[in-house]
């Protein structure tokens, strides 16, 4: 891997640091380089705290050297007053000799702005290192911004013959566990990587899950339930104080406490996604049940999906949704199998 490549893949690597902290800025990092060293490095560890620029920067024992030192940072940086002050500033102040940079920010506020201040201080900049996996780094960000909607993941388990669920007879409840305990832990995971977690009514009634990362060390997403015409009563987890909730329906506009109830013409993903970006959620975990999931892959809005393959069969039940795809990749993951598909 040549120079450049290699600290801009370091910036990437500190980046993923805040995954599930910094939304909905988006995750970055950044290093600086002096004579082929690095001598300082940082991340965007929090929203509202310092920015991946300012902490390298900081992180430097030697100030002086900046004037002769390279910044690599994987996202352009900002040219605007937000949470903190433009890091364009800082740059431009501390006269650093030249800012290399991953992919340019599509967030109108920055797009091209900080890049232009820089030049015009005459600062080199050199910009589209690994663009590509930089962009990636930040899909939940670029897509909110550029298709004014969240990132959509779409996640189930399924058992080995195609079944989402056992057939349930006489309404009975319960979790029908078709993973494996280590399997759940990377699902809550999963979770805590992303802003918002989404159930229909129906799951909650089965399940009752609580949707939270109990198993993992993260922060909880918000949680999203459909319940078109308020059928669930308060005594389920989804509306504990662990975290927020917001439920979409057709009956009323309500706060009370933890819980938002959120009127919509119709409980379509469509008009849903727009509520949610409204509300600068920026990611959107789907888990289920069944209808739902088909929802999101029907109406084509969703960009990720993992899919879990238990190794028991359940021989009748509810049918797993179908992608009519090629996963891009599968793994074992302790006895079961994850699959990964992009829409794109």
């Amino acid at each position: 891997m040549v120079t450049d490549e290699r600290f801009m893949q370091r910036c990437i690597d500190l980046a993923r640091l805040g995954q599930g902290y910094v939304a909905p800025n988006p995750m970055v990092g950044a290093v600086v380089v002096y004579n082929g060293k690095i001598i300082g490095e940082g991340y965007h560890h929090k929203f509202g705290a310092a920015h991946a620029e300012v902490e390298a920067i900081r992180s430097v024992k030697e100030q002086h050297l900046l004037a002769e030192a390279t910044v690599y940072v994987s996202l352009e940086p900002c040219a605007h007053f937000g949470k903190t002050p433009p890091c364009t500033d800082l740059l431009i102040e501390k006269h650093v000799k030249k800012v290399v940079i991953g992919c340019v920010d599509s967030f109108s506020k920055v797009s091209g702005k900080g890049i232009e201040r820089l030049k015009n201080a005459g600062i080199e900049v050199v910009v589209g290192i690994l663009e590509k996996e930089c962009r990636d780094l930040n899909k939940r960000f670029f897509t909110f911004h550029e298709k004014q909607r969240p990132y959509v993941i779409l996640k189930w388990a399924q058992s080995k013959d195609g079944f989402l669920d056992k057939l349930r007879r006489n309404d009975e409840k319960g979790v029908n566990w078709i993973s494996s305990p280590e399997t759940k832990a990377l699902v809550h995971k999963w979770r805590s990587e992303e802003q918002s977690i989404l159930v229909g009514r129906k799951t909650v009634q089965n399940d009752n899950p609580t949707l939270t990362v109990r198993e993992f060390s993260g922060e909880n997403p918000i949680r999203i339930l459909i319940d078109s015409q308020l059928q669930l009563k308060s005594e389920y987890n989804i509306f504990s104080d662990e975290a927020p909730t917001i439920v979409f329906n057709r009956v009323k506009n309500d706060k009370v406490g933890s819980v938002e109830w959120v009127k919509i013409a119709e409980t379509d993903t469509q008009l849903i996604l727009d509520e949610l970006y409204k509300r600068n959620i920026q990611s959107i975990f789907v888990e289920g049940g069944s209808r739902t999931l088909q929802y999101f892959i029907f109406g084509n809005v969703w960009d990720e999906a993992r899919v879990i393959v238990g190794k028991t069969n359940l021989l009748e039940g509810t049918k797993a949704p179908v992608i009519a795809k090629t996963p891009q990749f599968s793994y074992p993951f302790s006895s079961d199998i994850i699959y990964h598909y992009f829409r794109k």
